[in-house]
């Protein structure tokens, strides 16, 4: 169970009651996951709710990659609530549910997609020594250039957020929480 209820609309105050309702009619339609914690510091979510929504609606990354990035990070944080919510629009924009599934495990995948291999790389790269070596770096570059690497760096690290949330605040998916075997 979550360690903090969701706001009752009459315990809001008006700033939380705006960033509620600037969240729940922008492009996510309703406020789940981190966001009815999120809300209870109003400053913070108004800016966490914008930098994903760039991140999430409008960056330089292709869906694809943008969803492995975000499955990479969820998986390496054991962030239940986020994989649940993203392993189906990763499978959606074009993500093998083979891939998937060797994530969910803990296994690198046998990729078939170089682009998908390097941004798999450079995540578990960043996540388990917090750097880029030159290689990887390189290589993550060349992929998705500097706006692209730019902001799978700024992904990784909103995810990262969302995850220290979830996890913290003890949010799980309405389901049940994914086994991480």
């Amino acid at each position: 169970m979550s360690r903090l209820s969701p706001l009752e609309m009459r315990e809001m105050t008006p700033e939380q009651r705006r960033v509620h309702d600037e969240i729940a009619n922008g492009p996510r339609g309703s406020v789940r996951g981190p966001f009815p914690v999120l809300v209870r510091s109003p400053g913070l979510a108004d800016h966490v709710q914008k930098a994903g929504g760039y991140l999430r609606y409008e960056s330089a990354l292709p869906g694809k990659l943008r969803e492995l990035a975000i499955l990479t990070v969820a998986r390496h944080w054991e962030a239940g609530y986020e994989w649940n919510a993203h392993a189906p629009i990763a499978e959606s924009e074009g993500l093998g549910s083979d891939v998937i599934e060797a994530i969910r495990v803990g296994h690198t995948p046998d990729f078939s997609d170089r682009a998908e291999e390097v941004v798999h790389a450079f995540c578990t790269e960043v996540l388990t020594t917090r750097q880029a070596g030159d290689g990887i770096y390189a290589k993550a570059l060349d992929l998705l250039g500097d706006e692209g690497l730019v902001d799978l760096v700024g992904l990784m690290g909103y995810y990262c957020l969302v995850s220290f949330t979830l996890n913290v605040f003890r949010i799980e998916p309405p389901d049940g929480p994914p086994s991480f075997a």
